[in-house]
């Protein structure tokens, strides 16, 4: 009899059972149980599936009281597993991130046992494919730039290729695919969203055919059962997707690509609060693959910490004019007059502004306060085709008011115009134009994606109005103009990251336009000066290094630890107690404490502590030595509001 120590997948569960290698129940399975097996076992009479992380002969710090405690039997032993390196990716996850093994090992798809020769062979040993090759070496043109670049990062593990919007970014990276697959690796290509991977999936599968498959939360389970099946076979060689595309089970992984690596998407706002461009960085070092960082406005953390290679210009010949207003404006008049202008040339337009709905706020002008969310501690929007005020927080919906909630006055104003007002007010201006919107509220499937992209590109939308997903790394061939409305919305924030998020967001959205012609940007902005010195990105790198030097990342380490409860004085004691704690170590610094900027999320009301210290190592001690109740920790936090 053996005793199995299990971590509950997707739980805060490390339980004990038992394994009795004579019983009937397993004649079918020969030999131990390893670390790594996947097997079913009950808690509380439900079927849970769980990882071995350990097997003996006799039970391990256990009380002596407890030594005769009625262990379950395992249900069943599965035909999947986690090799030990990815065991140990997963350890390393709930250590780093603050979680438990088993919310760890619930990111993993497991591998499949009859993939391989041996029961559990470790990680890299070989495995047969089966599928073909479907690319020529010839077919993958490079010019001598870019032929630079690839030998460049050929030559690192983990490298940055910062490269121009349309410098040819994406041929590297299939070259360097290419070159894996060719010497019996496999290869996984991370996107930040799944509103990049139509276009990504077409330009991939050009070249590599089925040895292809897109993986993301919107396709069905049968579609992610085959691809699975793929996978496991061999057919599948390249996987592409976003950040849970990398917790698949490639075979002999050879090589990372995390495209728009700059992309806050990649940062998981829930537990584990892992990062996974930062996961995929660790994951080259502990299966030996290399990692290729790739992006026009790389973020400052990558930019200082990796070789990079700079790959400046663009294959198109195209070039843009910038045009500055400085009216408050919701749809300045010099944006009505260049959209006419690109109409009347046959071009395209993108417009983009930070909010969706159609407005962000309605306030009332004798109090001065506006209609907030009865379980957010934020202000409703606007929707006006729902005939709602809609909380983008809990989703909470209701009609929307003719009266202040809180005065009972009748005199209701919207503020901060969203892409669906814009969408209504253009259409009354251009009534012949066809304008459509892309934002989260619009595209809701991966079919409203990929056709709203599709009739794009085909020329069926003239304009299109959208939020943050239009920066996202689409290639818009028509497009003669970029508009940047309420840019300063986000360069005014109090976040340490406003400038980056900013600038960035700023050339993204530049370099959609005149990629093969002439284009125009008009941007709306009191801040013209700032943004006209940062026309070259790494002019802005190299000036914000300065500004970040002894306070924040990435020289400094943070830590943002959150307290939540439905009892408002038990989450404040709860940070509280650990600020009491947490002021005995001399290696760390608390920055501020106190009210969560947005105090109440899903009726749970929400205090910060933020950490800081030169070393990681310094704020897991203290954090560890210092938790309490309610407290959810963000090691390496992007946003600090």
């Amino acid at each position: 009899m053996r005793y199995l120590d299990v971590a509950i997948s997707q739980k805060p569960l490390l339980l004990t059972y038992i394994f009795k290698e004579s019983a009937p129940r397993y004649a079918s399975h020969s030999g131990t149980i390893e670390e790594g097996t996947l097997v079913e076992v009950r808690v509380k009479n439900r079927l849970y599936k769980g990882y071995v992380l350990k097997s003996s002969s006799r039970v391990q710090n256990v009380p002596r009281e407890k030594k005769d405690f009625n262990y379950k039997e395992i249900e069943s032993i599965t035909e999947f597993f986690l090799p030990k390196e990815y065991i140990d990716i997963a350890k390393f996850i709930s250590s780093y991130y603050f979680c438990s093994i088993g919310e760890a090992l619930g990111l993993f798809v497991p591998f499949k046992k009859d993939f391989f020769k041996e029961s559990i062979p470790r990680y890299g040993s070989k495995a047969t494919y089966s599928g073909t090759l479907n690319v020529n070496q010839d077919d993958i043109k490079l010019s001598k730039r870019q032929s630079e670049a690839l030998n460049f990062i050929k030559s690192h593990q983990t490298s940055l290729l910062f490269g121009d919007t349309g410098s040819g970014k994406t041929e590297i990276y299939i070259k360097l695919i290419y070159e894996a697959i060719k010497s019996g690796k496999s290869a996984i290509f991370l996107m930040p969203e799944i509103s990049l991977t139509p276009q990504m999936e077409k330009r991939l599968k050009k070249y590599f055919k089925d040895s292809v498959a897109v993986w993301h939360s919107k396709i069905t389970k049968k579609k992610k059962d085959k691809i699975l099946d793929d996978i496991y076979s061999g057919k599948v060689k390249i996987v592409a997707g976003p950040r849970s595309a990398l917790f698949l089970p490639m075979r002999d992984l050879g090589l990372i690509v995390v495209d728009e690596e700059h992309d806050d998407s990649y940062k998981s706002q829930r537990k584990p609060r892992y990062n996974a461009r930062d996961l995929a960085i660790y994951f080259g070092k502990k299966l030996n693959c290399k990692v290729v960082l790739g992006s026009a406005t790389p973020s400052l953390n990558s930019y200082v910490k990796f070789p990079y290679f700079r790959l400046r210009g663009s294959f198109y010949e195209g070039k843009k004019s910038f045009i500055w207003d400085s009216s408050l404006e919701s749809l300045p008049q010099k944006v009505i007059e260049n959209i006419k202008e690109a109409l009347e040339n046959k071009k395209q337009a993108i417009i983009f502004l930070p909010t969706r709905a159609n407005f962000k706020y309605l306030i009332c002008s004798d109090c001065g306060k506006s209609v907030k969310c009865p379980y957010c501690d934020v202000s409703m929007s606007l929707h006006l085709n729902k005939r709602a005020l809609v909380c983008h927080y809990c989703n909470f919906t209701m009609p929307i008011i003719k009266s202040c909630p809180n005065c009972d006055s009748n005199n209701l104003h919207s503020f901060r115009v969203g892409t669906s007002q814009i969408v209504q007010d253009l259409r009354e201006i251009f009534k012949d134009a066809r304008i459509e919107k892309f934002d989260k509220d619009e595209i809701t499937t991966i079919n409203k994606l990929q056709k709203r992209l599709k009739d794009f590109a085909e020329k069926k939308i003239d304009i299109l109005v959208g939020t943050q997903m239009l920066s996202k790394g689409h290639d818009y061939p028509d497009v003669g103009l970029s508009v940047i409305l309420g840019i300063d919305y986000i360069l005014n924030m109090a976040d340490f990251r406003a400038r980056e998020r900013a600038v960035s967001l700023f050339l993204q959205i530049a370099g959609r336009s005149g990629r093969k012609d002439e284009g125009k940007v008009v941007v709306q902005t009191l801040n013209r000066e700032f943004f006209e010195r940062f026309l070259d990105y790494e002019d802005f790198l190299k000036e914000e290094i300065n500004y970040r030097k002894g306070l924040y990342p990435p020289f400094k380490r943070l830590a943002l630890i959150i307290f939540s409860n439905k009892d408002k004085d038990r989450a404040k004691d709860s940070m509280e107690s650990m600020l009491k704690e947490l002021k005995r170590f001399e290696d760390i610094e608390i920055v501020g404490f106190g009210e969560a900027p947005i105090f109440k999320i899903k009726n749970r009301f929400r205090y910060n502590i933020l950490l800081r210290s030169d070393s990681v190592k310094s704020l897991h001690q203290a954090i560890n030595f210092s938790k309490t109740k309610f407290c959810e920790i963000d090691i390496d936090p992007i946003t600090i509001i």
